[in-house]
């Protein structure tokens, strides 16, 4: 892939932006994921023999764009991991929903994996799902709704699943609210973690510059 936008890298770490409609690791259809595309970006670079090394750390479904970060040691994959469960590594999305959202809220809900989907579920059957979130801006001849989604688990389509089934489909979500549009409005556009060696604390942030958040007037 020509054109990746890197925002930080070095010996420990690479965070870049996944695009929309690319995957995050490889799966059985064999299509372009981010984490070979990295690989090789890595492997030209430093002009690397044999395989390298580049530990997954989260994931962002195929059509959600936005920030991740990737470990290039086992050593900062485990601390990161430590991180998540921790609770010191924190994703921010910006999402836009059809409907007029709560101007803010915490979703809680046990969420269980059917097949390709997700569905709300039991506590003895789901797993525990959080998020909590503010309204931005709404759109009333559009009846979209800017969101900001702070999450607390990462559970599979967690964001899309709790909106939809609160009335508030994501929009472009044909999965989950029948909506025919090409493109998610999600987008992982904050991540803040400490470094896995310096301990430092990372900030990166990024506005998405597409349809459907063109819409809106997005502080920077």
């Amino acid at each position: 892939m020509n054109n990746l936008n890197i925002l930080y890298e070095d010996n420990h770490l690479l965070v870049v932006i996944k695009p929309r409609n690319i995957l995050s690791q490889s799966d059985i259809t064999n299509q372009i994921d981010m984490l070979s595309i990295l690989k090789d970006y890595l492997k030209n670079k430093y002009n690397k023999p044999g395989n390298v090394y580049l530990g997954l750390v989260h994931r962002l479904d195929k059509p959600t764009s936005g920030i991740m970060v990737f470990a290039r040691t086992s050593k900062a994959a485990k601390r990161l991991q430590e991180a998540i469960k921790n609770k010191t590594f924190k994703k921010t999305y910006l999402a836009v929903c059809h409907g007029k959202a709560p101007i803010d809220g915490t979703f809680i809900d046990y969420l269980e994996k059917q097949g390709t989907k997700s569905i709300i579920s039991t506590k003895d059957k789901g797993k525990y799902a959080e998020l909590s979130f503010k309204r931005l801006d709404y759109l009333k001849n559009e009846d979209l709704s800017l969101l900001e989604i702070e999450l607390k688990t990462g559970r599979n389509h967690q964001i899309r699943l709790q909106f939809a089934s609160r009335g508030y489909p994501l929009y472009g979500d044909n999965k989950y609210g029948g909506d025919q549009q090409k493109t998610l409005g999600l987008f992982a556009y904050k991540l803040e973690f400490p470094h896995p060696i310096s301990k430092e604390i990372l900030s990166f942030k990024s506005i998405p510059n597409y349809e459907p958040f063109k819409k809106f007037k997005i502080n920077s």
